[in-house]
């Protein structure tokens, strides 16, 4: 395989593109795969966009703070399953870069079952777990109804944003990043045109929003998984391929486990923030609600570089290359800190008109999102630091990091609110100042854990290690999944 895009014949005459990041430049190879996966995330933050802007201005403030309340709670039980698919993007990644076809084959034959079984109790478990979640989070009374129909209808789309993210998460790690993008093109328009027609037609109000989601959500998975078995050949499984590997399903949640519960627990942290606003009025909740809507517009940059290094670093470091690593680490760190820098003066002179997009009915809520939204810009630089490390270490199959990773910014969250929301001086503005001290504590400890270099052994496939290190060389057998270490020196 050479460093540019491979066009594969297929059993169907029809080709498919594919691109090896182990040679070409790392640069180019990380902005050419981010750029498509950026638009995607785009696209994909219209479903909450959309849902925010219609409730917000059709609906009224007070179901824009039950669709916002929700929001942190849907992260935490969407993450419980779409930390796995990114767990087998990983695999599949390093298999690739180590070109292990085999290894490729079985790990998205045995994907499906780890995915459908997660995502089905994880769904369940939403669903009947919405109403004590809610109050744990001392919602109010007056939204805490439309509040437990938000949620609950949107966990019943968890399997299709777990199918969705499953297969794109592997067409990421052979180097696909186009193909994605067009399914949630697909899938944001289906939304929009049922949020409208829900709510302006129907009426159906905080409902009909969910609903418009969650078949969105449905129509992304099921023409991605269609497109991959008729386009992509290693989706061609044969029955024998099929068939459940142990050792296959249990190293895709020994990876995918953790980054789940990375997620999870700042998903839980951002719960716990959630509720904290919550103490502050509908007001601070619908200003709340808006800049965590801006914020994630802002962040589809750093998770788009992440998801690219995620794939970069994983291809590389399956292929032995640690040096190639570190290079692709430094120019996205690059990337990162030209758009933190550019994206302050766009919060500083045109956060009021982003905020206004949102909301219109409460000026209380328009002067406290907009002033939130100068405070929060000048640590953008912290979350992208976030996002490109924990790409990498992702990427190498470092799951520690993933762990640590996630107690860091949930004790940060804890311990930043109770400091800075007890302050009587600084009140409700202490919900801000968290998130940004939140992000840049999180930023040392992952810069930190680069440095270390733990991520340098955690490849199933290394070779070519650093002189004096010690390299291994990890191949899953044919037919039974197990693996075969073999342990060699580097001079």
């Amino acid at each position: 395989m050479d460093g540019k895009e491979m066009n594969s014949i297929l059993g169907n005459g029809k080709k498919n593109k594919m691109t090896n990041m182990t040679t070409g430049s790392p640069a180019g190879h990380i902005l050419r795969f981010a750029l498509p996966l950026l638009i995607g995330n785009l696209f994909q933050q219209l479903y909450n966009m959309v849902d925010s802007i219609v409730v917000g201005n059709y609906v009224g403030s007070e179901a824009l703070a039950a669709v916002g309340t929700c929001g942190s709670t849907n992260f935490l039980f969407f993450s419980l399953s779409s930390g796995l698919a990114v767990g087998i993007g990983v695999i599949v990644a390093q298999y690739y870069g180590a070109g292990d076809e085999k290894g490729v084959r079985a790990t998205i034959a045995n994907s499906f079952y780890v995915l459908g079984a997660a995502a089905g109790f994880v769904s369940l478990l939403g669903f009947f777990t919405a109403p004590l979640v809610l109050q744990l989070l001392k919602v109010p009374e007056g939204i805490m109804a439309s509040s437990v129909i938000y949620l609950r209808t949107t966990c019943l789309g968890i399997m299709g944003i777990a199918l969705y993210n499953g297969v794109s998460a592997i067409l990421r790690a052979l180097g696909d990043s186009r193909t994605p993008l067009y399914f949630l093109i697909l899938s944001s328009i289906v939304n929009v045109v049922l949020d409208l027609s829900f709510v302006l037609v129907l009426g159906l109000g905080v409902f009909g929003v969910a609903l418009a989601t969650i078949i969105s959500q449905a129509v992304s998975a099921v023409t991605c998984i269609i497109y991959a078995y008729k386009r992509v050949a290693y989706f061609r499984l044969t029955r024998e391929e099929l068939k459940p590997h142990a050792e296959i399903i249990g190293r895709s949640f020994r990876l995918g486990v953790p980054i789940a519960l990375q997620s999870s627990m700042i998903a839980v942290s951002c719960m716990a923030l959630q509720g904290v606003v919550n103490g502050f009025g509908e007001s601070v909740m619908a200003a709340y609600t808006v800049t965590a809507r801006i914020e994630q517009l802002v962040q589809q940059p750093y998770t788009s570089l992440s998801s690219a290094v995620t794939t970069y670093s994983g291809q590389n470091i399956g292929a032995g290359n640690v040096e190639r690593v570190k290079k692709g680490f430094r120019q996205a760190v690059l990337m990162v800190l030209v758009f933190s820098m550019s994206m302050i003066p766009v919060m500083y002179f045109g956060g009021e008109s982003l905020v206004r997009l949102f909301i219109k009915d409460d000026p209380n809520a328009i002067l406290y999102a907009t002033k939130a939204l100068k405070i929060t810009s000048l640590c953008y630089f912290g979350l992208g630091m976030i996002y490109v490390p924990r790409g990498l270490m992702n990427g190498c199959g470092d799951a520690a990091f993933s762990m640590m990773n996630g107690i860091t910014e949930v004790a940060c969250r804890f311990f930043y609110a109770w400091l800075f929301t007890g302050i009587p001086a600084i009140g409700f503005w202490g919900v801000w100042l968290t998130t940004g001290a939140t992000w840049m504590t999180t930023a040392l400890v992952c810069l930190g854990r680069y440095f270390q270099g733990a991520w340098k052994k955690k490849a199933i496939t290394v070779t070519n290690r650093e002189p004096g290190e010690i390299s291994y060389t990890q191949n899953a057998q044919k037919s039974t999944g197990i693996i075969c270490t073999k342990v060699t020196k580097v001079s």
